[in-house]
């Protein structure tokens, strides 16, 4: 990560809702959270919701996905690494002893409880 990349990503943290909505698709993992169940968590209007993931995802933050007529959101994990790596690099002069883990996020492939696979409920 560069710089320039760095200073978009924090700017786009620099706001609470979207603070908020990036701190709560991390807690979701990789499955994300669908665009509407997003605005009911955190009591967010549809247009403000959706200004913000805009603002998000073009600071490469969250990605969305189509399944069917919903958009689900979920959070850029590699990108929010490579941000934490940016910023932790020179840590203790480059010692590494306060330097932070990875975060390995789960598959993608796991199922949300609720939704069909193969004709049926899980």
């Amino acid at each position: 990560m560069n710089p320039a990349e760095a200073v978009n990503a924090l700017g786009a943290l620099a706001q609470g809702t979207r603070l908020d909505v990036f701190r709560l698709l991390v807690k979701a993992g990789p499955g994300g959270m669908a665009a509407g169940k997003i605005g009911e968590s955190l009591e967010v209007p549809a247009a403000t919701l959706s200004f913000h993931l805009k603002e998000l995802a073009q600071a490469g933050l969250v990605e969305a996905r189509q399944e069917n007529r919903f958009i689900y959101y979920s959070a850029d994990f590699e990108h929010m690494n490579q941000l934490l790596a940016f910023l932790t690099q020179n840590c203790c002069e480059g010692g590494g002893s306060c330097a932070l883990p990875q975060f390995q996020a789960p598959s993608r492939t796991r199922q949300r409880a609720g939704t069909k696979r193969r004709g049926r409920q899980t």
